[in-house]
């Protein structure tokens, strides 16, 4: 409830009354277990990430062959951000607050961490069995990945305006999962 409130209305416009008609709660509720709006909206921040991460550690990418790994965790990646575009305007919502609210969380940190040391891993394993370039840097290859994924949530309606392109246009859609796909996979050829 957090999350739908906080995504469409940002932090300064959300209602804890609103989250807590969703839950079936109470307003002094909400403010007992959490202690204002903004530590209610930080916890929410950190739920959404978990979500992801979760997606991301249930994949067992280590029971795959590196390419098909890599491949996998692109097509959830596009997936998820597809399929939960409340998450990243909260995000977007975030960023316009320069993350001062989730800033200084060592659970957010830690959680987030294994995102990296996924991609790392699988870098690592494809570079051992010679399917993938030496000298990746999994950071950049994280932001590549989700850049791609992120763009066609946050920028749906702006393209649309800007180039008369609809991002989420059914026929287009899996060209696009397609095209960050292949994208990835020929940057971390060895002959890349």
């Amino acid at each position: 409830a957090g999350l739908k409130e906080f995504a469409e209305r940002g932090l300064t416009g959300a209602r804890v009354d609103q989250i807590a008609a969703r839950t079936r709660t109470t307003k002094p509720m909400i403010y007992y277990h959490f202690g204002s709006k903004e530590k209610l909206y930080a916890a929410v921040m950190e739920e959404a990430y978990a979500g992801v991460r979760s997606k991301e550690q249930g994949l067992h990418l280590d029971d795959l062959p590196p390419e098909r790994a890599l491949q996998r965790l692109v097509e959830v990646t596009f997936d998820h951000h597809a399929a939960n575009p409340e998450h990243v305007r909260l995000v977007c919502v975030e960023n316009m607050e320069r993350a001062r609210h989730i800033t200084g969380r060592p659970s957010l940190v830690q959680r987030n961490a294994i995102a990296i040391d996924t991609v790392r891993n699988l870098l690592e394993r494809g570079e051992r069995e010679g399917v993938f370039r030496p000298g990746i840097n999994p950071w950049h290859l994280h932001l590549l990945i989700t850049s791609f994924c992120f763009i066609r949530v946050s920028n749906r309606y702006t393209w649309n305006a800007v180039f008369e392109k609809d991002l989420w246009e059914k026929g287009d859609v899996p060209l696009q999962r397609q095209v960050i796909v292949e994208a990835i996979l020929r940057y971390v050829k060895p002959d890349a």
